[in-house]
């Protein structure tokens, strides 16, 4: 049987600023307004991040516009969301998040097949600007060579 997923935003920034390791899905603990706004598309990641707090996973910094047509019931934009994930996978992140250099950082937002709006994050460690002209150079080796086979 084939899950169809339909797709909210991707976070492109993520794969160019860090080295992306293990990934997780996990649902999101939001507001009806929240989903509304997301069913719009109306979401940025800018500088997102999760964080540890408690034995709970906290998505920080993820900008969901506000709904327009909820007037005073609406929700703040940068608000803090619970990330629903199961506890052996809560303690895996927290053993990994121990190690120097790894933080959590949101990659994709999506809804699921049955409507529930979940967020992929990877395990990510920073790379260093040289790190990043290489991605660049590999990026501009495959436009070259794709445009070669036309």
């Amino acid at each position: 049987m084939e899950k169809k997923e339909r797709k909210i935003a991707t976070n492109r920034k993520a794969s160019f600023d860090y080295v992306l390791s293990d990934r997780f899905v996990a649902g999101m603990s939001l507001r009806g307004t929240e989903v509304k706004s997301l069913r719009n598309g109306a979401v940025s990641f800018g500088d997102a991040f999760c964080i540890l707090n408690n034995g709970e996973v906290i998505l920080k910094s993820l900008n969901i516009s506000t709904y327009d047509q909820a007037n005073i019931y609406n929700h703040e934009p940068l608000r803090d969301r619970k990330l629903l994930l199961k506890k052996q996978e809560i303690k895996k992140l927290d053993r990994k998040t121990r190690e120097k250099g790894f933080t959590m950082v949101p990659t994709r937002l999506f809804f699921s097949d049955r409507g529930f709006a979940k967020c992929e994050f990877a395990l990510a460690k920073g790379k260093k600007t040289f790190d990043k002209r290489d991605s660049l150079k590999d990026k501009d080796m495959g436009k070259q060579l794709k445009k070669m086979d036309y």
